[in-house]
């Protein structure tokens, strides 16, 4: 594990709702996923978040998605079914 240091002010900025260490992560991951470092699969893994929930929070952050693969496109899709097929 490696450590980061941090100025106060950069510090209250990235915390918010989440401890400073989850939404730093956060951050880092999603940066790394929008400029396309990492996939999908990848920044799911790094956070412990299911593929749904993932998509869901990079909407909230305004990160396209969907500029995947075509095997990445048929999980999300298989997963979103999945999860219409539970809500009926």
């Amino acid at each position: 594990m490696r450590t980061v240091a941090l100025d106060d002010d950069l510090a209250a900025l990235i915390e918010g709702e989440k401890p400073l260490d989850e939404a730093a992560r956060e951050a880092l991951v999603m940066d790394l996923f929008r400029r396309r470092k990492v996939s999908t699969g990848k920044a799911c893994a790094l956070l412990g978040l299911e593929r749904l929930d993932f998509v869901r929070r990079a909407a909230e952050l305004g990160i396209p998605v969907y500029l995947t693969t075509e095997k990445e496109w048929e999980a999300d899709t298989a997963a979103l079914d999945a999860w219409r097929q539970q809500q009926s």
